[in-house]
């Protein structure tokens, strides 16, 4: 196993860094490296300068319109744009629906639904939780009822991230209760503009909307939307899942968040204090434990062998280490952390007293929006049961 990059891939870094730094816009890195805020304009905004690239779809074949990177190029490029403060791919789209149609759409699906995809033009959202059904997907209730060459759908899916902005959705839909929970599933994709569907905000804590209720009051939904055969929805969502849970460990912003807990730990005067400095210390190690992780992954891919089933096991870590910068952010902040303004953050001066560093106004907005990392993508206590029974056996 060789996890060190050679001469070529280096110079794939370089390439991909030095067009970043000339793309990307320097008010966004500014709110990314400051954890402040992103409009929907920042984060389309950066979604359509990837696309014009060809670069928004990065882990795409070329056959489907990808660059057909590599694994280790695509672990560079998420890497160097992370780094640069760029904001994270909004995955719905590009990570997450767009592998499921190509694996399972057919070729009609595709020609529609992938270059709106690629091209950062379509907002797409994820409608998979609902009231009762999160780690347990299996028990969804949201019921699609096959008339014709049409799906009436009705119920209701929660914590849908970015869903005020959605275009499209990809949807589990029960259509059957025949049999296992599992076996009446479907995967449809619904245009979030038809009548009968409704969002509604759900406002979190900090004061931000990032989630949302959405409601389907008899929404009919064309029959060439199925993805795939008719209550096989639970396979294509398996699928899905193991891209969203990789793509949940985010090891690459842990690195550039790691960067930020030593700039506002020097600033603060606490980094010289040991004892924080081993706290700083134990999550580096961490860090760099994940990172070895995938590319241990990285490397099965590219000699080919069969790759660590190990999506679960980089969701835990992930997940954890993501809460734990937070965490060590709102120590080395000490009271100047705690203040949550949101007003106050929006106009700008919050932490802009004597002395006081601005970059401390969403240390508290940050943390409470990663209590939810070791929930989302299937709870953390889940997937380690997952873990015990696929990798241990």
């Amino acid at each position: 196993m060789d996890l060190s990059f050679t001469p070529e891939e280096q110079k794939f870094r370089e390439e991909v860094r030095a067009w970043v730094k000339e793309n990307l816009p320097q008010e966004v890195s500014h709110k990314v490296h400051n954890a402040l805020e992103l409009t929907r304009d920042d984060l389309q905004g950066w979604a359509k300068i990837l696309g014009k690239k060809g670069w928004l779809g990065y882990g795409w074949p070329k056959e489907f319109g990808g660059p057909g990177w590599t694994a280790v190029q695509r672990h560079l490029f998420e890497e160097e744009t992370a780094l640069a403060g760029a904001p994270r791919i909004i995955p719905f789209g590009p990570v997450m629906v767009a592998p499921v149609i190509m694996a399972f759409g057919n070729a009609e699906q595709q020609k529609r639904f992938l270059p709106g995809i690629a091209s950062g033009e379509v907002w797409w959202s994820q409608g998979y939780s609902e009231p009762g059904s999160g780690s347990d997907l299996a028990s969804v209730k949201t019921k699609a009822e096959r008339k014709g060459d049409k799906y009436i759908v009705n119920g209701q899916k929660t914590w849908t991230t970015l869903g005020q902005h959605g275009d499209w959705m990809f949807n589990l839909v029960r259509t059957s209760n025949e049999g296992k929970p599992q076996t009446g599933i479907s995967f449809l994709l619904l245009d979030m503009k038809s009548p009968g569907v409704t969002v509604r905000p759900i406002k979190l804590i900090d004061g931000g909307v990032e989630v949302n209720e959405v409601f389907f009051d008899n929404v009919e939904v064309p029959a060439e939307n199925l993805i795939g055969e008719e209550n096989k929805g639970w396979t294509y969502a398996k699928h899905l899942l193991s891209h969203e849970r990789t793509n949940i460990a985010d090891v690459n912003r842990a690195k550039r968040e790691l960067e930020r807990l030593k700039r506002i730990a020097k600033s603060e005067g606490v980094y010289d204090d040991l004892r924080f400095r081993d706290e700083i210390a134990k999550l580096e190690v961490d860090i760099v434990a994940l990172e070895m992780m995938v590319l241990r992954v990285l490397s099965a891919a590219t000699s080919g062998k069969n790759s660590l089933d190990v999506a679960g096991l980089l969701k835990i870590r992930g997940s954890e280490i993501q809460q734990r910068y937070a965490e060590l952010m709102m120590l080395a902040g000490g009271p100047y952390s705690l203040p949550l303004i949101r007003e106050a953050m929006e106009a700008g001066w919050q932490g802009n007293f004597p002395g006081g560093n601005p970059a401390l106004a969403p240390l508290a907005s940050t943390f409470f929006n990663m209590r939810k990392t070791t929930i989302y993508g299937g709870s953390n206590e889940v997937q380690r049961n997952i873990v015990a029974q696929t990798v241990l056996g």
